[in-house]
């Protein structure tokens, strides 16, 4: 991981309000660049953009002549004094961050109403699709279903809240999804917040790829099963998470991203050091 790529992911990232942490900003970033390097090209998609976190994160790796395209219904926060709202601020924040903003690859509107083609005919198949929409079921299976048949055969499909305890029609949905389309797809990794799946004849490409990454080392990785898939889960054990949170809110922003490279002990003493 370069300069630029740590600062974007620990410090530039932050100052766009999301939910996408560390751990799986890295997953995204491992993938993403994996599936470059064996020339797995395409669109990359999102269904539920809220501000941008992740999706500015897909803006950033991906390549030149690939498009980005952002679906969310931009109902949410609505200013009472004037100020900007949802789909205004995104547009705003993507300025901000130096990214071209093309209004005609943000979708506004309600994704269980779109099919394949909307989104392919605007930038092809997809090689990787972050879904982040409704919570309910009827919105996770047909969020999922249009993932399934936008994304081309090395695609990434990536489910926010599988097992949130919040959301328990998430879990549901993504374990009907994957048993009823289990010939096909099978899940490949997760972390605490996020289930990664794609077509079984990738499997190892992209366990391969989690695995190898030196950025994801720090994190724990236990390997398990799941609805018939040999699955790695990332683990960010509790005291990395709180020592994180810890200097980012102490000013120790520039310090943060090491909580990610090294052993918690390594961090915690080069930080006493400085």
């Amino acid at each position: 991981m370069n300069i630029d790529e740590r600062r974007f992911i620990f410090q530039d990232l932050r100052s766009v309000e999301g939910y996408i942490d560390p751990p799986d900003a890295l997953v995204f970033k491992a993938l993403l660049q994996a599936q470059t390097r064996d020339g797995l090209e395409g669109g990359m998609a999102e269904i539920g953009v809220y501000y941008g976190r992740s999706y500015f994160l897909l803006r950033k790796f991906a390549q030149v002549q690939e498009k980005v395209l952002g679906v969310d219904l931009f109902e949410m926060d609505p200013p009472e004094d004037g100020s900007l709202d949802q789909y205004d601020r995104l547009m705003e924040n993507g300025r901000r961050l130096g990214f071209a903003m093309d209004r005609d690859l943000i979708i506004k509107g309600d994704s269980t109403r779109l099919a394949a083609a909307d989104i392919t005919s605007k930038i092809g198949p997809v090689r990787f699709f972050s879904i982040d929409g409704g919570h309910h079921l009827h919105h996770v299976l047909a969020d999922a279903k249009l993932a399934m048949e936008a994304i081309a055969p090395h695609g990434v499909i990536v489910f926010d809240d599988t097992f949130n305890p919040a959301w328990p029609e998430v879990t549901v949905g993504v374990a009907d999804f994957l048993r009823t389309h289990g010939h096909s797809l099978a899940c490949f990794a997760m972390t605490k917040y996020k289930t990664y799946v794609c077509h079984r004849e990738f499997h190892a490409v992209y366990a391969g790829a989690i695995a190898d990454e030196p950025d994801l080392q720090a994190l724990g990785h236990v390997e398990t099963q799941f609805l018939g898939s040999a699955v790695v889960r990332l683990h960010n054990p509790m005291r990395r998470r709180v020592m994180y949170e810890l200097m980012v809110r102490s000013g120790l922003g520039g310090f943060s991203e090491r909580i990610y490279r090294s052993k918690v002990k390594q961090v915690r003493d080069s930080v006493a050091g400085t």
